[in-house]
């Protein structure tokens, strides 16, 4: 938003700024702040910055977690959703030894390196990339893990399961799984949508279109179109920042969880990629299968040959696996193929435009920190290209076809995607070399991810039983 701080000041002045707002990321990729009243906004804060907690945030160890973070004034913008006049703005991470010297594991860091390891190899000069948002709007989420009690309660007014509700019911219910570009008045959360769209369109975040998705109790997406890694990343954050508030708004609360009711379409967050030299889209070859040049599927090659472990990037939850199941449309088998949704990479088949010729990764989820799953993916990418792994070599198709229906001999020929979170970070531990090119990530990071998601998460679901359990084993 602003090139410098004067531009800063001129604005706050000018438009009665009360509160300086500061974002900084954590390990998991969500958002926490720390605010200011605007009559303490000093120069000092963008040179000295501000200390805080890295425990508290996944990034040290209690014993050494003080840490710095100094705003990035180009991301700043007036947050929609604060009653007192309030200007927010994106930080980064520096470790306090008094050099300002950047944290390694600063995500955002980390996504500054990958783009300069990109031009550093004189291969293309920007990598550009689309998330596709899915995500499940409830009108009631509880839920309790006890010892004598587990229960988890979702409702949704829309929802099949209401079709006899006696206080509330006007008949229109969604279909089971045909939610699909629903329209009105199935669709009550159209109006919600378009709000979430404006304000998203407002805040500099272009938006593609928005329509509801395939599950019934809820489920909607928002794109939005394409834009540079960096940007697109905090782009992403700011994307969830803007639905999960106005949904709350609208009495109403939004999920980007994966899997989060049994038997319906899981919500993913699939991710468009091209890469531009000189302004020209270099993944476009009119020659080539399906429009994608001989650098357009080395770059599938990197992607596909490092999926296992790209997963506990992209896929960094156990939920997450309980998406990647067959039958909802979420890829299993680690292959490519064009307009075909069944595959880890899908060439879109309706595009025309050179320019906007492109694949998307289609496992990946919202529970990700999309700077540290866009960068693995790039370095993914980025190996392929170096290597010239061409995926056709590699058995990785392509396959035309619904990989779900064929027959099981010639499914078994097709890798398969981790069925869990722990073969990912399995995969991750001994596949890792590709993340380390030029730096980007470091053996510290990959070490600690690891260690933080086995012990917090893995460890944490393993020993808790399910009521799916109790049905299968209570007579054991």
């Amino acid at each position: 938003m602003f090139k410098n701080y004067d531009e800063l000041i001129s604005f706050v002045n000018d438009r009665k700024i009360r509160i300086i707002d500061f974002k900084v990321v954590t390990l998991d990729g969500k958002w926490r702040h720390l605010s200011i009243p605007s009559t303490r906004l000093n120069e000092k804060i963008f040179t000295d910055g501000i200390g805080f907690d890295g425990s508290s945030y996944g990034y040290a160890a209690i014993e050494a977690s003080d840490m710095i973070f100094i705003p990035d004034v180009a991301t700043a913008f007036v947050d929609p959703f604060c009653e007192v006049p309030t200007l927010s703005m994106i930080a980064d991470i520096y470790e306090t030894n008094g050099k300002n010297r950047r944290f390694e594991g600063d995500p955002r860091y980390i996504a500054k390196k990958a783009q300069e390891h990109l031009k550093s190899l004189d291969i293309a000069e920007e990598y550009v990339i689309g998330p596709e948002f899915e995500f499940y709007l409830f009108d009631h989420i509880s839920y309790e893990v006890k010892g004598n009690h587990q229960e988890v309660l979702i409702d949704s007014i829309e929802a099949p399961w209401n079709s006899n509700n006696k206080e509330y019911n006007q008949g229109y219910k969604m279909p089971f799984q045909r939610g699909y570009h629903a329209a009105l008045p199935y669709d009550i959360t159209n109006d919600i949508r378009s709000e979430m769209c404006l304000k998203l369109e407002e805040m500099g975040v272009p938006v593609k279109y928005h329509h509801h998705e395939v599950g019934a109790a809820g489920q909607l997406e928002i794109e939005v179109e394409l834009g540079e890694m960096l940007t697109m990343a905090d782009r992403t954050l700011l994307s969830k920042y803007i639905i999960k508030n106005t949904a709350l708004l609208h009495g109403k609360t939004a999920t980007f969880m994966p899997k989060p009711i049994f038997g319906e379409a899981g919500s993913g967050m699939h991710v468009h990629m091209l890469l531009k030299k000189d302004g020209k889209n270099i993944f476009y070859d009119k020659d080539g299968y399906s429009n994608l040049s001989k650098t357009a599927l080395y770059f599938i090659g990197g992607i596909l040959k490092h999926a296992p472990s790209l997963l506990a990037f992209t896929n960094p939850s156990t939920n997450s696996y309980k998406r990647l199941v067959p039958g909802f449309e979420a890829p299993v088998s680690i292959c490519f193929g064009t307009s075909n949704r069944s595959s880890v990479i899908r060439i879109p088949g309706y595009i025309k435009d050179s320019q906007k010729t492109r694949f998307e990764f289609r496992p990946s989820d919202g529970t990700c920190n999309p700077y540290i799953a866009y960068s693995a993916m790039l370095m993914a990418g980025i190996d392929g290209m170096v290597n010239k792994i061409d995926p056709r070599d590699e058995g990785y198709g392509p396959y035309d076809v619904n990989v779900f229906e064929l027959p099981k001999d010639d499914r078994d020929k097709i890798k398969a995607l981790p069925k869990n979170f722990e073969e990912a970070l399995n995969a991750l531990f001994n596949d890792k070399e590709y993340l380390l090119q030029g730096g980007v990530f470091t053996e510290d990071f990959i070490k600690n991810w690891i260690e933080y998601k086995y012990n917090n998460e893995i460890m944490k679901v393993l020993p808790v039983p399910t009521p799916l359990e109790y049905q299968l084993y209570f007579d054991a």
